[in-house]
């Protein structure tokens, strides 16, 4: 990870807890930041021509849920689905919690919520469970080489609140 972002030019200082970051809630609290500001790597896939799958990462606010169908017509990928633990471990070469918005085992589209953008930094999972950095998000961009387009689900419209409980694929702030 700290290699891929050092290609782009950019120096990331990792910091590590003792304690999980697994999700976004955790990483907020362990950041000491606004849920909006994690980073959840979201690991989607789609099917490729040859049978196999593709990956596909979004890099999606703490506080918002993925519209799948939104995903998929921004990706233009119909068959697109939430990649199971084992499948996200092989194709980026990270467990789910720790999943990075950089460095990945092979070659992969992301797609960025433009909600990450309201925050002057946001905080990224950086390769394992209880490891994260913090980066502007148009740092971030760049460093991931990410589509921006709009890819959370509405907010209810009945004065409920959302629930935003996905796990993060991306350690601890960053999918978390």
């Amino acid at each position: 990870m700290l290699e891929a972002a050092a290609r782009k030019g950019v120096v990331v200082r990792i910091v590590t807890f003792p304690e999980s970051t697994h999700t976004a809630a955790e990483a907020a609290r362990a950041v000491g930041a606004e849920l909006g500001q994690i980073v959840k790597s979201l690991v989607f896939v789609a099917p490729d021509e040859d049978g196999g799958l593709q990956p596909i990462i979004v890099l999606a606010s703490g506080a918002n849920r993925v519209d799948v169908s939104r995903l998929a017509a921004v990706v233009g990928e119909s068959g697109i689905r939430r990649a199971t633990a084992r499948e996200a471990a092989a194709l980026t070469g990270f467990v789910i919690g720790g999943i990075p918005p950089v460095g990945h085992a092979r070659p992969v589209r992301v797609v960025m919520d433009p909600d990450l953008g309201r925050f002057p930094t946001v905080w990224a999972a950086a390769g394992t469970q209880n490891a994260v950095f913090e980066v502007p998000p148009a740092t971030l961009r760049v460093l991931a080489n990410a589509i921006v387009a709009p890819i959370a689900e509405e907010p209810p419209q009945d004065g409920r609140v959302a629930d935003t409980s996905e796990s993060s694929t991306a350690a601890a702030p960053s999918g978390a």
